[in-house]
């Protein structure tokens, strides 16, 4: 006999990604997909041919637990290098399958029942059902078009006896907003003596803009002590499909996060750390990367200026919000749905990044990681698009 019992689901009001809705979609009616974050290009064939000689030359087995030596220590000179701070290779960086699960392992690691997380919306989509599953509870705090900086006196209010964690974003995915050092001084002050950590997740850390530095929590010694860094791979190299990315956390942090790691993937894609190892000696694979994506934003922003779409500033990450006002009063979800199907172009409603959306947001977030064509094409739609 079957068992007849039902899944109490532990996510009841989580359905779908909207990411996986809007490329299915744009399959769907052959629409240019500029709705799901990766890039149409090629990887480095440099980087393509170091993965291949590992693989031939053996490293195909099991990595160590925490990441092969060699990786791990080239990050650590590379975070010097950024950042300023010293690293130690063999207790305090972790490489992980994506940027994803660095987060997920780090909520999982500190978050108990009742304990308070405050979140900053719009919002990477997994922030929040890590932190419900683990019986969290999300403060979820809107940050406001058109430039989306972090009220601070708002986050003081928000912070209780049972907040256990700040998670912050920058370069901001989906906003383009950039964090400054006044945002960390202001975020120092309010941690002070209090007994709450930081996830701090720096995925687009070298996609940033118009000369802005990234200030990466690492540069600042009182949060880097209580934060959980988070990096990605798959942003650097522009190969989202590797999933592969690291975690940097002081050893008593680390240490944790490595008791649940072990048991959630315990090692990651060998061939790929060894050919990292490699690539990222060399400094000019990340330092060029500010320049190649402002080429690109500048690119979309010119062939977008004879639109009625309204450009928000953005500064980093290679998403662009489109403001819609002038065109339609419709739901960004509406809006979204409706110009893949009759106008060929797959884009993000903003508002699946927050609780309690404005009611007059009229925002769309694109994608500008593309072939300058891809980008082309589709900004001539959009320009076409009246009502």
């Amino acid at each position: 006999m079957l068992f007849p019992g039902a899944v109490k689901t532990k996510l009841p009001n989580t359905g779908t990604t909207i990411f996986t809705i809007m490329s299915a979609l744009a399959k769907e009616h052959g629409a240019i997909n500029l709705s799901q974050g990766f890039p149409d290009f090629n990887v480095d064939p440099k980087l393509i041919s170091l993965v291949h000689e590992n693989m031939l030359a053996g490293h195909n087995q099991y990595a160590p637990m925490p990441g092969i030596p060699a990786l791990r220590d080239v990050l650590a000179q590379k975070l010097e290098s950024c950042y300023g701070t010293k690293i130690d290779s063999e207790k305090e960086i972790t490489i992980t399958a994506g940027g994803t699960q660095a987060l997920y392992t780090a909520i999982a690691a500190t978050i108990r029942e009742g304990d308070e997380v405050i979140v900053f919306e719009p919002a990477y989509d997994s922030y929040v059902p890590a932190i419900r599953l683990h019986g969290g509870i999300p403060v979820q705090l809107q940050l406001a078009a058109p430039d989306f900086q972090i009220d601070w006196s708002q986050v003081k209010k928000a912070v209780t006896a049972k907040t256990r964690m700040i998670i912050i974003n920058t370069p901001h995915n989906p906003t383009g907003m950039v964090m400054t050092g006044k945002d960390m001084q202001q975020l120092e002050k309010i941690v002070h003596n209090r007994d709450i950590f930081i996830l701090s997740d720096e995925v687009y850390e070298h996609v940033i803009f118009d000369g802005l530095s990234h200030h990466s929590v690492l540069s600042y010694p009182k949060l880097a002590e209580r934060s959980f860094v988070v990096f990605s791979f798959g942003k650097t190299v522009h190969a989202t499909g590797w999933k592969t990315g690291y975690c940097v956390a002081p050893e008593n942090l680390m240490a944790e996060f490595r008791r649940i790691h072990q048991y959630m993937v315990f090692a990651v894609n060998t061939p790929l750390q060894y050919a990292l190892a490699s690539y990222l000696a060399e400094p000019s694979t990340y330092q060029n990367i500010p320049a190649f994506y402002q080429r690109k934003r500048d690119l979309i922003c010119q062939l977008l200026s004879k639109s009625k779409f309204d450009i928000l500033p953005c500064f980093g990450s290679y998403f662009l919000l489109l403001d819609y006002s002038n065109i339609s009063d419709e739901k960004d979800t509406v809006f979204a749905e409706r110009i893949t199907r009759e106008h060929g172009v797959a884009t993000i409603p903003v508002s699946v990044f927050c609780k309690n959306p404005p009611k007059d947001m009229r925002l769309i977030r694109v994608c500008f990681a593309k072939e300058d064509q891809t980008l082309a094409a589709a900004a001539e739609k959009l320009v076409a698009i009246n009502n």
